[in-house]
């Protein structure tokens, strides 16, 4: 699938963020950032959910944490969410909102200002993806979850104060890689692949609207990358090599998701957004790897079988000794080095990989 311009090109306008560095410098910090999501930006969420399947609180998760132990982030360290937080000048990422919802303050404050995350492990935007992974927290309950802390907002600020906070905080959503996981049996026979992702992109937009209505206005959204070329998928493969069916449908998802985004901003013109383009620099990573200094795309670093994915990251899996030389992780999940770069080149970088705007742009705004 060819890129948008020349994959030679595109190498060097990523490098030109990863490796030359840059100063930040934003008109003002953000008041506070919400995370909605699934598991590429769970920072613990799922730990609390009995029945899950879908966590990431044991070893080897967490190995290069700064505690060396499992956080609930499906990562050997830290995720996107992590330094996006980190880059928008927040002392620490948004905590887990279940980790907070059963404090019981006296008056208010359940909720830090500064944010809080609902991301969750098998997550999507179609509710209906919870029953593949048992129990997570899909974007519908999460959206839900942030009309609670709302609330909360309003009783420690007032309505007023808490629509100028929410006007200056970051939405952060990475999202629909696990319904596109999910587009089979039934649901396939009874709708098309175009016919899925339009619909995901007409719920996503309600949702946002949703949002909106309980005062976001600047949005920071993922496209979904190439996912059919993670571990999980190519050992589907006889050959090791993608599920290009899926591949398909993340580009299908991405370009109706951009162009609902174009549409939403005519409808609502005091919303901005920065749109970040993953399809994109995953592919960069998988043509050119050792530009990126990574020797090994195909294969998770932890895991056991056929490209360390027939089995998870589980305690009795073998992993690898340098981490940074492999883009995965675990079967679906990037590593932590993976996961800086393209925090990196998001913030900084421009079109075509994020649209309209880069998130240093979006904050000064």
């Amino acid at each position: 699938m060819g890129m948008i311009l020349g994959n030679g090109f595109f190498v060097f306008v990523v490098l030109l963020f990863v490796t030359v560095g840059f100063k930040l410098c934003f008109a003002q910090n953000p008041t506070a950032m919400y995370v909605f999501g699934d598991s590429l930006v769970d920072v613990g969420n799922n730990n609390y959910l009995k029945l899950s399947i879908a966590k990431a609180d044991f070893p080897h998760n967490g190995l290069d944490f700064s505690t060396h132990k499992p956080t609930g982030r499906f990562s050997n360290g830290k995720n996107a969410a992590d330094f996006l937080a980190e880059k928008v000048g927040l002392a620490s990422s948004p905590p887990p909102y279940l980790s907070l919802k059963n404090s019981k303050p006296k008056v208010g404050s359940a909720f830090p200002i500064t944010g809080v995350s609902f991301a969750s492990g098998g997550a999507g935007i179609f509710n209906s993806t919870d029953l593949v992974y048992k129990q997570s927290i899909p974007f519908t309950l999460q959206v839900g979850y942030f009309g609670v802390v709302y609330q909360d907002l309003v009783k420690q600020m007032g309505s007023n104060a808490t629509q100028q906070h929410l006007s200056k905080a970051l939405f952060t959503i990475i999202i629909g890689s696990n319904d596109i996981f999910g587009y089979s049996g039934d649901v396939a026979k009874n709708m098309s692949p175009q016919q899925y992702v339009d619909k995901m992109n007409s719920d996503f937009e309600g949702l946002l609207k949703r949002l909106y209505g309980l005062g976001a206005r600047k949005f920071i959204i993922a496209g979904v990358g190439k996912v059919g070329c993670c571990p999980a998928q190519r050992v589907q493969n006889n050959t090791g090599g993608c599920l290009e069916g899926h591949n398909t449908m993340a580009l299908q998802f991405n370009q109706g998701l951009k162009s609902m985004l174009q549409n939403l901003k005519s409808q609502l013109t005091d919303i901005n957004y920065s749109y970040l383009e993953v399809y994109s620099v995953f592919e960069s990573f998988l043509q050119t790897p050792s530009v990126y200094g990574f020797n090994e795309t195909k294969a998770a670093c932890c895991g056991l079988g056929n490209l360390n994915a027939q089995i998870p990251c589980v305690p009795i899996s073998i992993y690898c000794a340098n981490r940074n030389d492999h883009l995965f992780w675990d079967l679906y999940h990037p590593t932590e080095k993976a996961a800086r770069i393209l925090i990196d080149v998001f913030f900084q970088g421009m079109d075509p990989m994020v649209i309209p705007m880069n998130v240093n742009k979006l904050i000064g705004l």
